[in-house]
């Protein structure tokens, strides 16, 4: 069977707070990390999350 082109990956919050986010990711055309700029509601502002795998 083939592999995957898409896979979970979760948003960890650069604010330190433990929050994250569940997404998908094409690994065939997004070969680096992520990295984007969401909201944190316990922070309560916009911050930058970044890639890390799930557990």
């Amino acid at each position: 069977m083939a592999k995957p082109t898409t896979i979970k990956i979760r948003l960890n919050s650069t604010a330190d707070t433990g929050y994250f986010y569940v997404t998908k990711k094409n690994t065939r055309t997004m070969t680096e990390k992520m990295v984007m700029r969401k909201y944190d509601p316990i922070a309560r502002k916009h911050v930058d999350f970044k890639e890390g795998k799930i557990k």
